[in-house]
């Protein structure tokens, strides 16, 4: 038998045999879609780079965080503006963050999109907590852009926006 014809053979018995596993088993067999990979390895990244962001007033926990962010990192902020490059970003954050509150996502509010050819977009609200009181006074939406280079990814822009009230 030539191949064409096995093939137009095995592969409907193969496709049934799937089908009625499935069904045996109450649902059908789902391979892990590339969105699912994705939304978990930017998932990861997230809380990994926000872990740093909490925890900078620990000089090597700030530079941990510095390392998720490209050199020529944009950083838009809506109250507190523009900052064009990772050493300027750096600079805000130990000034205004490290030790005064630590940022938390909010369950539920991630997604995840992929750039082709690129990375990924992140998005999502998160709220921020006072260490002082232990308080959530404020939230704002956010948008992340992670760019892919073989394994290492990193975040080239940001924007934090529409901060408000956490009510």
């Amino acid at each position: 038998m030539n191949r064409f014809v096995a093939s137009m053979v095995v592969i409907p018995v193969l496709m049934a045999l799937g089908f009625s596993m499935a069904a045996a088993s109450g649902s059908p067999p789902v391979a892990p879609s590339p969105e699912g990979v994705l939304f978990d390895r930017i998932s990861a990244l997230d809380t990994a780079v926000f872990d740093a962001f909490n925890h900078c007033s620990s000089p090597q926990q700030l530079q941990l965080h510095a390392s998720y962010f490209a050199p020529d990192v944009e950083f838009y902020h809506d109250e507190g503006g523009v900052t064009w490059t990772r050493q300027a970003m750096i600079a805000n954050t130990a000034k205004n963050v490290c030790g005064h509150f630590r940022r938390e996502l909010v369950p539920g509010s991630l997604k995840v999109f992929p750039i082709k050819n690129f990375g990924a977009i992140e998005q999502g609200v998160h709220r921020f907590c006072q260490f002082s009181t232990g308080n959530c006074d404020g939230m704002a939406d956010f948008v992340i852009v992670w760019h892919q280079q073989g394994d290492k990814w990193q975040i080239t822009r940001v924007l934090s926006y529409g901060h408000r009230p956490n009510k």
